[in-house]
């Protein structure tokens, strides 16, 4: 079974959704709770990608709007993985507070890294492991393409993905590469912090917590890149932590 088919058996029972937002780098579902998940589009010309319903997406519940997430439109897709961070109860002993920069640069240390997935801590970190290759679909300099991803994952001792994998679909392909015995993360704000995901070779989840539902809407709809956004705190969780 795939990981976005066990998610959606485990969230739990259903729910109306208060609000739907897509802001111009985050996305956010309310229902149980805000969830988050970037906002990615396709590579059409501006306006060609449609969402679905728009304008009623409200009017729906909450898990009629995950099922958003297996769309091959990655706009629909963004508001269906809010859709499932925004159903998953978080269990505050479950988790610690923490960052992913935080966590990498503590099991990355002298070791081979791959990243995939550009995060601002990368400079940070480069200087503390063996080897940091950044896989990007848009590289920069330092960077590697999305197809080096084949050859680099295999030789990594540390991979640490980008939860945004889960709303592109390409987040099963990356985990089948990593070679067993290697540290496996997901990390970012689209990250469901679910245990289930642990079911499948990941080993520590990343992402982030909403607090303050109305200053995260109103840093989110005001156009806010991550550092911006208000009232989330950064949580890590670990499949070792839940096993204790």
């Amino acid at each position: 079974m795939s990981i976005l088919d066990d998610l959606l058996l485990t969230l739990g029972p259903d729910g109306p959704v208060r609000s739907v937002l897509v802001g111009a780098h985050w996305t956010a579902v309310c229902s149980r709770h805000c969830g988050l998940a970037s906002t990615l589009t396709g590579n059409k010309p501006h306006g060609h990608e449609r969402v679905r319903e728009v304008g009623r997406l409200h009017l729906k519940t909450a898990l009629q709007l995950v099922e958003l997430a297996r769309s091959d439109n990655l706009l629909e897709a963004s508001i269906g993985v809010a859709a499932i961070n925004s159903l998953i109860q978080i269990e505050q002993e479950h988790v610690l507070e923490s960052n992913a920069g935080d966590v990498l640069a503590e099991h990355g240390r002298g070791r081979a890294v791959a990243l995939v997935g550009h995060f601002p801590f990368i400079p940070e970190l480069r200087p503390l492991t063996k080897e940091l290759w950044v896989i990007e679909q848009h590289p920069s300099e330092d960077e590697h393409p999305a197809e080096a991803a084949a050859d680099l994952i295999p030789q990594a001792d540390v991979v640490a993905i980008t939860g945004t994998a889960l709303i592109n679909h390409t987040l099963e392909s990356l985990l089948a590469l990593c070679r067993p015995g290697s540290f496996v993360m997901i990390l970012g704000p689209s990250t469901p912090l679910s245990p289930v995901i642990f079911e499948h070779g990941v080993a520590m989840l990343s992402g982030a917590w909403v607090v303050d539902e109305e200053a995260a809407i109103r840093t989110i709809s005001q156009g806010a890149t991550f550092q911006q956004v208000e009232g989330v705190r950064l949580v890590a969780m670990s499949k070792e932590g839940l096993a204790r």
